[in-house]
């Protein structure tokens, strides 16, 4: 059976035995809370934990590295509809240490591409169009400068109105111990 097929037939169940009923909350966070994390998997459940909070309690946005990579893209947008539509008042970016974007190889990834059918011509050819593949495939060398980065976009962002504490973490993906990296309140 195709993953796909497993998870229709696994949610006909979930359906209709009403388990989604467990989950259920309204669109806006309870902690008023916007939080940019990293795409980990080891972080889906351990990081809500450790700064224990639960279900319904923030809007949680992520992304490879717990990025705001443009100031304009969809990670930013994320952010502020989460303020002014969902009444997040506070936003936290939480990066963590061991991250797969840390020291990430753009040229590894270009072969990789290469690889899997994406053409040689076809990379280069997006640099006509302004895109640099390998600074967009860049990564980061230090887990607290990449947050301290993307919470300075955001903190200094054109719409992001006066008052709204953005904060930076860096969690640890064994323990979920958490480093404070910038304090929103000072």
């Amino acid at each position: 059976m195709k993953l796909l097929d497993e998870i229709l037939e696994h949610n006909t169940g979930f359906v209709e035995k009403e388990e989604y009923i467990q989950y259920q909350t309204t669109k806006f966070p309870d902690k008023k809370l916007v939080v940019l994390s990293c795409m980990d998997t080891r972080l889906m459940d351990l990081l809500p934990k450790a700064m224990n909070l639960k279900h319904g309690d923030m809007k949680i946005v992520k992304n490879a590295g717990a990025i705001v990579s443009h100031p304009f893209g969809s990670i930013m947008r994320s952010i502020l509809v989460a303020v002014f539509e969902l009444n997040a008042d506070e936003v936290l970016v939480v990066g963590h240490h061991d991250c797969g974007m840390g020291k990430i190889n753009p040229e590894g990834i270009r072969e990789k591409m290469e690889a899997r059918g994406v053409t040689k011509e076809t990379i280069d050819d997006l640099k006509y169009a302004g895109i640099d593949v390998k600074g967009f495939l860049k990564g980061f060398d230090s887990v607290e400068e990449s947050v301290r980065e993307s919470v300075d976009m955001i903190a200094n962002h054109p719409l992001m109105p006066d008052g709204v504490p953005v904060h930076g973490l860096v969690i640890d993906p064994h323990t979920g111990k958490l480093d404070l990296v910038v304090n929103g309140y000072e």
